[in-house]
């Protein structure tokens, strides 16, 4: 059956009016984050059961809290590489599950970023530099906005380990999955640190190239906010206890 098609000329005012008010609805949030209305309770849930069954470990059936949730949604745009995923994937919330570090068919390459900054058609050298310095700031912001949800899901862990002896009649099951609750935020905040010390990475190789290619007195003010971000992640407001030992990484 041949397909019809109607020339834009003969939609009516009113279908015209609501194809522009379902576009204009489709745009991503701030940093990249997804619009709330394409987003699910429980969309990045996966980061969990991912970071624990890496490491053998098995996740915990309890139901998330609003803070652990909370958890998960803050640092999944730091565990994925920056511009690993076109603009559009953003808007419509297709999410792909990512390896974490502790699994060995992992490779990092420092260079990734810096070769797609590089490669990607841009209007100028000074585009480029915009860029990366835009990237580096939303990355100080996603920091501060990571770890202030982490510092109360870490701590309530505390109290929740305090009490376990405590606790009346409790079963094996229960214990093994607080336990693995623990753990696997514990994990999350780990993984979220060795992502941001390799966006660092990845953002002065990036630099580095740039200066080699196009010098530019922009480059002053990406250098100065690499360093903020990289004092930061060297010194983050609350660490979790290892679960593991931190994985190998290759830097390309």
């Amino acid at each position: 059956m041949p397909e019809t098609s109607f020339p834009i000329r003969y939609l009516s005012p009113v279908l015209l009016c609501l194809l522009g008010t379902t576009l204009g609805a489709c745009s991503g949030g701030d940093f990249g984050r997804v619009r709330d209305d394409f987003r699910n309770d429980d969309m990045h849930r996966w980061i969990g059961a991912e970071a624990t069954s890496s490491v053998a470990l098995r996740p915990s059936q309890f139901q998330l809290t609003d803070a652990e949730r909370q958890l998960r949604d803050l640092a999944y745009p730091l565990i994925e590489p920056p511009h690993s995923r076109p603009a559009w994937r953003t808007v419509f919330g297709e999410f792909q599950p990512i390896a974490s570090p502790w699994r060995q068919a992992v490779v990092f390459d420092r260079t990734a970023y810096g070769r797609a900054l590089i490669d990607e058609p841009h209007r100028s050298h000074a585009s480029r530099y915009a860029q990366l310095i835009d990237d580096v700031r939303d990355d100080i912001t996603r920091f501060e906005l990571f770890y202030a949800g982490a510092i109360p899901v870490l701590e309530l862990d505390r109290k929740r380990n305090a009490t376990l002896a405590h606790i009346s009649e409790l079963s094996p099951r229960e214990k093994a999955d607080a336990a693995a609750r623990m753990q696997e935020n514990a994990l999350i905040v780990q993984w979220v640190q060795q992502c941001l010390e390799r966006r660092v990475s990845s953002y002065r190789w990036g630099l580095e190239r740039l200066v080699l290619q196009a010098p530019d007195t922009m480059a002053a003010d990406a250098d100065r906010l690499i360093g903020e971000l990289a004092a930061q992640t060297a010194n983050p407001p609350v660490t979790a206890k290892p679960v593991v030992e931190r994985p190998l990484t290759t830097r390309g």
